[in-house]
């Protein structure tokens, strides 16, 4: 399994991937609300999606997990 961890702390405030998508490198998973920026999360692995552990509206840490590829 790979893991997808966090690189700042913040609000998700979008998330433009589903449970079961495949991903790849440099896509678009999640848009962070940080210092009243908008910043997206881009994906450094490839794989299918198995679990997304934060929605939007959820408060993140810098270093949280927040998705699981297989």
């Amino acid at each position: 399994m790979k893991e997808i961890f966090s690189s700042i702390a913040g609000r998700v405030v979008g998330c433009e991937v589903d449970v079961g998508d495949d991903i790849n490198v440099g896509d678009e998973l999640l848009v962070i609300e940080s210092m009243k920026m908008e910043i997206p999360l881009e994906s450094e692995q490839s794989g299918k999606l198995v679990e997304l552990l934060v929605q939007v509206g959820d408060e993140i840490e810098e270093g949280q997990r927040l998705a699981v590829l297989n």
